[in-house]
């Protein structure tokens, strides 16, 4: 599956490239990878991770979910994500949160949605568009 940040060629002219985005990139990839997809059961074709668990636990699974999710937003915000990329990544996680409290239609909704994952996508797309990290080093940090 091609993601979107590999389907966007160019940075912008001009841009600084930030080599503490890229880390920051990394990092939150690597947490969102465990809160969307680190587990597999064998046998099923999808994948869930402690996001889809938690969710499992009545409102307190879902709020520290969002706490989590929030820090990947500030993260987001510190490596110099524009204002709209932001938009996009708060209502991911606003509809994560609201629907996954609905009991079981929001568990399984927790499993497919992945918000964590899709903001990771949205942070990468912005941080190549706006020139703070180069399009060669994004595609080695996913």
């Amino acid at each position: 599956m091609v993601s979107q940040a590999e389907k966007f060629t160019a940075a912008a002219p001009g841009a600084r490239a930030n080599p503490d985005g890229l880390a920051a990139l990394r990092r939150l990839r690597r947490l969102a990878d465990l809160l969307d997809t680190r587990f597999r059961i064998p046998g099923l074709p999808f994948r869930f991770g402690l996001d889809g668990l938690m969710g499992l636990l009545p409102f307190a699974g879902d709020s520290a979910s969002l706490l989590l999710s929030l820090y990947i937003f500030v993260e987001a915000r510190r490596a110099g994500v524009r204002k709209r990329a932001l938009l996009r990544m708060a209502a991911n996680i606003a509809i994560d949160f609201l629907v996954g409290l609905v009991p079981l239609v929001g568990d399984i909704f927790d499993i497919a949605w992945k918000a964590n994952r899709r903001n990771a996508d949205i942070m990468q797309v912005d941080l190549i568009a706006t020139g703070r990290i180069a399009r060669q080093t994004s595609q080695r940090a996913v």
